[in-house]
């Protein structure tokens, strides 16, 4: 059996990582290296690292603070945010990233998944889905969420995985920072569709939330922030809670 996997999240904005809700009001609380390291010693299985407004700014992702937090690290650091094409995901890869997510380019270039799969593994190409329930399904959203797409999140989820992606990072838009538990039925439906591991994101307010989704849906790893950054509980009491309950992990 898999074992699942905990993942802090940092959201990046100028170079702190920031937390908001439903993607707006964001705030400073703290410095990417300093808590990559302190989740890492906390029993963190993966990083996520996302520069959340590099794609709405036209900019590539801030390198130069992935290096110092890929520095930091044992455990493997994905990174986002920003990156647009092959080249883009060569630097994130030499920065220290072990796997590079893309969003908004592949929405616009689908044929980007399949590129960087092919020149670096399929196991280091993460597709993130920032997902939105609108009518009777989710759609896609990009750029930071502030752009409507049209497309439907579950049917771009599969196709993402027939392209090359390794991964999908699915968060909902609905949930994100409400810190009410995760979109069950957006990421059930994700995850019942694709055979690469889905990362369910958005959401998470308490450690039995992240049991829900592991009891819930076939999702492989949980990703959260505020829980962790405010010290509301740590990754090995996270571990230890979902243990107890009969959840495999690392």
């Amino acid at each position: 059996m898999l074992t699942k996997r905990i993942i802090p999240c940092l959201d990046v904005k100028n170079g702190k990582v920031v937390k908001g809700i439903n993607f707006k009001g964001l705030r400073d609380v703290g410095y990417p290296p300093e808590m990559a390291a302190a989740y890492e010693l906390q029993g963190a299985d993966e990083i996520t690292f996302l520069d959340i407004t590099a794609s709405l700014e036209t900019r590539q992702t801030m390198l130069d603070i992935v290096s110092e937090t890929a520095g930091k690290l044992f455990v493997p650091l994905t990174v986002g945010g920003g990156i647009r094409s092959v080249d883009d995901m060569r630097d994130a890869l030499n920065a220290g990233a072990d796997k590079v997510s893309v969003n908004s380019a592949a929405v616009k270039n689908p044929d980007i998944i399949s590129e960087c799969a092919e020149s670096f593994g399929r196991q280091c190409v993460v597709v993130a889905i920032d997902g939105k329930r609108v009518d009777d399904h989710w759609e896609v959203f990009t750029h930071g969420g502030t752009k409507s797409t049209g497309i439907d999140a579950v049917e771009w989820a599969k196709r993402a995985e027939d392209l090359g992606a390794g991964e999908i990072l699915l968060t909902s838009m609905d949930t994100d920072g409400v810190k009410n538990g995760y979109d069950i039925p957006l990421t059930a439906a994700v995850a019942d569709e694709v055979s690469i591991p889905v990362i369910a994101s958005g959401g998470c307010g308490c450690k039995e939330h992240i049991y829900d989704v592991f009891a819930q849906t076939g999702a492989s790893a949980a990703l959260a922030a505020s829980i962790f950054h405010y010290n509301e509980c740590t990754v090995g009491e996270v571990k230890e809670y979902l243990r107890d309950r009969g959840i495999v992990v690392r």
